[in-house]
């Protein structure tokens, strides 16, 4: 959801749309063509979040590195069964769409991300990654602060987020995201009793600016929740997606109805990549469903004419434990992969991948690349917006993955 820049006498903007996302409000202003935007960039970022933090040496496999074996006897994946993209790393076994992707040289995997004085607690260090601003404190998501500095004009549904619920990654001051889980369904909540005065437009004009503000966002609402239904009701795709799609055929049917998002949020079943007990066979299968969802992600998008303009983002709130645990799987750990993922992308590594012999105190890999520097790169060369610094809250070298 979206609103205007309007001030009100009686409450603040922020009051009112809390007190509207509370009644089950969550759509956005109506459409516009992408054309008529204040930017007209077709520049779009989907951003996938692995949750329960996902076991980085297991995903990406420094099978030519004997350290590994030693540290994982039982967990280590063979290099018989590795998808080898090269003389040091290779996939999962059942990855053939991230092998794919990389081979055609469109994956850049930046290697060793993390942040200074590690949280182990998946909920303080997801947030950390959603803000993009550890141990801050700051109230806003990285992609809400990115919303308000490129689209300062609030254009319509610029944002969406698919979940249950929204997520910290979008919070913005003056951007609210259209957020649904299921297309189908995303309409206003209400009591039955109450349906009329929900469904029905407010005729006339209200004296009352805040009532005013209201009513002008019921309709909003109205409008983004019958174009988000539109546009999956209309999309039909014959490409596969695998078993599990992570939401991103809903993503795919939105760029494909020209709605004017450039920041699509997407989360991989809460918690699901947090491994402890008996990691093997469900961590693989948890990482094919994701290869099979991405890359097929990608091909859809050639096929709607639309695989130069998106760019894709995965990453998890921390990585695993170098070593396995007594129980067959992987304790929290420190630093990860990320993944940029898009036809405009400079595959290969970026990073120093971390030592497996020079651990830390507590057994943990010693993180070599801020992950805001990942961050930094899809701000300034993704998205062209000059100052990742202020939103950032520092300054980050970027990688030279675009251009």
């Amino acid at each position: 959801m979206t609103h205007t820049s309007r001030h009100h006498t009686n409450f603040t903007r922020r009051q009112l749309l809390g007190a509207l996302a509370g009644a089950g409000l969550t759509a956005g202003l109506p459409w516009m063509p992408a054309h008529a935007a204040a930017d007209s960039s077709r520049r779009i970022l989907v951003v996938m979040e692995l949750s329960g933090a996902n076991d980085g040496l297991n995903t990406l496999v420094p099978y030519a590195d004997d350290a590994y074996y030693r540290l994982r006897p039982t967990l280590g994946i063979k290099p018989g069964k590795v998808r080898k993209i090269d003389e040091r790393f290779g996939f999962s076994p059942g990855m053939t769409g991230f092998e794919r992707l990389y081979k055609e040289g469109r994956m850049a995997i930046v290697h060793g991300c993390g942040y200074d004085q590690p949280s182990f607690s998946h909920f303080t260090s997801a947030d950390f990654w959603r803000t993009g601003v550890p141990n801050g404190g700051e109230p806003y998501g990285w992609l809400g602060r990115i919303a308000d500095a490129i689209d300062p004009q609030l254009t319509p549904n610029f944002v969406v987020n698919i979940d249950e619920r929204q997520s910290l990654a979008v919070r913005s001051a003056r951007h609210v995201p259209v957020v649904f889980d299921d297309p189908e369904r995303f309409m206003r909540k209400g009591l039955m009793n109450s349906r009329p005065l929900l469904d029905t437009p407010v005729a006339g004009n209200q004296a009352n600016a805040s009532q005013q503000f209201l009513d002008e966002v019921a309709s909003s609402a109205r409008q983004a929740s019958t174009l988000v239904r539109a546009a999956w009701e209309s999309y039909k795709t014959p490409v596969d997606y695998g078993i599990q799609s992570v939401d991103l055929p809903k993503v795919a049917a939105m760029i494909h109805a020209n709605l004017p998002t450039r920041l699509f949020y997407v989360s991989y079943r809460h918690n699901a990549f947090d491994t402890h007990v008996q990691q093997a066979e469900p961590h693989q299968r948890l990482l094919t469903y994701v290869s099979d969802a991405i890359a097929g992600f990608m091909k859809d998008l050639e096929r709607i004419g639309r695989a130069d303009d998106v760019t894709l983002l995965a990453f998890s709130e921390f990585g695993r434990r170098a070593a396995e645990n007594t129980s067959l799987g992987t304790d929290h750990g420190t630093a990860n992969h990320m993944y940029v993922i898009g036809k405009q992308v400079k595959g290969g590594h970026y990073g120093a991948f971390p030592s497996l012999t020079d651990l830390d105190e507590g057994g943990n890999l010693k993180y070599t690349t801020d992950f805001r520097r990942v961050y930094a790169t899809l701000i300034e060369g993704w998205l062209k917006h000059p100052d990742s610094k202020g939103l950032l809250s520092g300054e980050f070298n970027t990688f030279p993955i675009f251009g």
